[in-house]
């Protein structure tokens, strides 16, 4: 998929046409019922995630003080991290119409279930959303181990940095087993700060709960030494499953600069890539590799977001907006080979025929 370049002039859509364009598209979608609630499919998720939970508490247990825990350790790290992507669709209000109960399901399944805080998740993910690989204004374009950008590369010195820096795509993959490890700190970071978190009280509570209670339960069934290692090989898999599943999203998609304007259906398709591979996909991404019927309408439940891709790829390819689908591994070479690139001092990693156009008026 080509990319945007990181130095152009102020540039900026027909906002009237395009405007009308997504309207089109919003009421085709709207009138298949695609944005209908879904109550069926998700009461049987909200049901099945605390009893799945809880017999795996139990499994864990009854096994006991051995080292067959670290296959356990898998099974909470994978079932922790469905949640979160039910979690994910509530806080998206796909789950019901009334805010506040979308609100409290989040808040139950990240904080209670997961050790994720709601509010430090929404604060990032809502700007995302807002602005999709746009530089200075996306938040998962701007990491503290990864340089995404150009700019973020001429800011790292030292020797030892740009040696990082030209390997970062060997180091991607293992950095996010230290993601949900992560995840957990910059949740309690952000409840204990002075920045505003509704339901601060509540929030506090659950994540007290769930990590001071899961620590220990832990270490009261095992040892010291296989609780250890059960502790790095369920947050190492959790981040890394969290990881794998949202970086094929946007990470090597065109960037925007600061001082572009993309209309709302050019600026979400554009910057997102779907996944292709079936049903098994479907359900092992959590739905996110749907990810420009995401973007496009955050609310879709989860299981319209299959139906709706044929007719919004359909609709993008007639409006000449350019729709990006690969198979999985193929994300994974495409991520990591821009970020090599990136790493090694290109600025114009891609080539966008929007932009050229416009620079050549």
């Amino acid at each position: 998929m080509p990319g945007i370049r990181s130095t152009i002039p102020t540039a900026r859509t027909d906002d009237r046409p395009a405007a009308s364009e997504f309207t089109e598209l919003s009421k085709m979608i709207r009138d298949r019922g695609l944005l209908a609630r879904r109550y069926g499919y998700y009461w049987t998720k909200l049901v099945a995630a605390p009893v799945l939970l809880g017999g795996l508490v139990v499994l864990f247990i009854f096994v006991g003080n051995t080292w067959w825990q670290l296959f356990t350790a898998v099974g909470f790290a994978i079932l922790f991290t469905q949640i979160a992507f039910l979690g994910h669709d509530a806080a998206h209000r796909q789950i019901f119409v009334s805010g506040r109960w979308n609100d409290w399901i989040s808040l139950v399944l990240g904080d209670l279930l997961v050790g994720m805080s709601y509010g430090w998740w929404q604060h990032k993910h809502t700007r995302h959303h807002a602005n999709p690989n746009k530089e200075g204004a996306d938040p998962d374009i701007d990491l503290p181990v990864l340089s995404l950008t150009h700019d973020q590369v001429q800011q790292r010195r030292g020797p030892l940095t740009q040696w990082l820096l030209a390997h970062q795509g060997v180091f991607f993959f293992p950095i996010l087993l230290l993601e949900g490890l992560s995840l957990h700190a910059s949740s309690v970071r952000r409840v204990s700060m002075r920045a505003h978190v509704d339901r601060r009280p509540a929030e506090i509570a659950f994540l007290v709960l769930r990590l001071g209670g899961y620590l220990t339960l832990v270490f009261l069934v095992l040892s010291p030494g296989i609780a250890a290692v059960f502790l790095a090989v369920q947050l190492g898999l959790f981040g890394f499953y969290m990881g794998v599943s949202f970086a094929p999203n946007h990470k090597g998609m065109p960037l925007v600069p600061r001082n572009m304007r993309l209309d709302f259906l050019r600026r979400q398709v554009m910057m997102s890539r779907n996944i292709r591979g079936g049903r098994f996909v479907d359900v092992l991404m959590g739905g996110l590799n749907y990810q420009i019927e995401h973007h496009l309408f955050p609310s879709m439940p989860r299981p319209e977001l299959r139906r709706a891709a044929p007719l919004i790829e359909e609709f993008c390819r007639a409006h000449g907006v350019p729709y990006t689908q690969t198979t999985l591994f193929a994300s994974y070479a495409i991520v990591v080979r821009y970020i090599n690139r990136v790493g090694l001092g290109e600025r114009d990693v891609f080539a966008c025929p929007l932009v050229e156009a416009r620079q050549s008026i």
